[in-house]
């Protein structure tokens, strides 16, 4: 794990969808979708995430805007992904280094179709649960 800090820094730069961010009272929840493929096969191994042209993953970091934190804080997080034919829970692995938490959330996806993500998360030091969804579409890597 001692270079989980760079391998964020390259998937956030290559994401499907660039790095985004909500704010959530003083909370920054930050996530991006980052195809499978980009992975190498030692990272991907690493971190346990399946590599294929029709898979990829969720990854989400939350940090205290306010308190000027910048690594990932621990979360309770839990929610479920869908598209047309497929859903269910959000598969969560929580990934720590040194201070910084993050998670990931590998999914498999069908070529052009809308993917829908909702979820509910906690951060550390919070006594109040936010709720976030979006969509996004995905191709398949070829």
């Amino acid at each position: 794990m001692k270079h989980l800090l760079a391998v964020f820094a390259l998937l956030w730069a290559t994401a499907v969808n660039a790095q985004q961010s909500v704010r959530f009272d003083e909370f920054e929840l930050h996530y991006s979708i980052v195809y499978s493929t980009f992975l190498t096969a030692d990272i991907a191994a690493q971190f346990d995430i399946p590599r294929g042209k029709d898979k990829a993953m969720l990854t989400l970091s939350v940090r205290d805007a306010d308190a000027g934190d910048i690594e990932g804080r621990p979360m309770e997080i839990s929610g479920r992904t869908w598209d047309l034919i497929t859903g269910g829970d959000m598969k969560i692995k929580e990934v720590r280094e040194g201070r910084a938490t993050y998670y990931l959330v590998p999914f498999e996806f069908l070529d052009r179709e809308y993917r829908f993500f909702e979820f509910d998360f906690t951060p550390q030091g919070s006594d109040k649960t936010y709720r976030y969804k979006f969509k996004t579409q995905l191709w398949r890597q070829e």
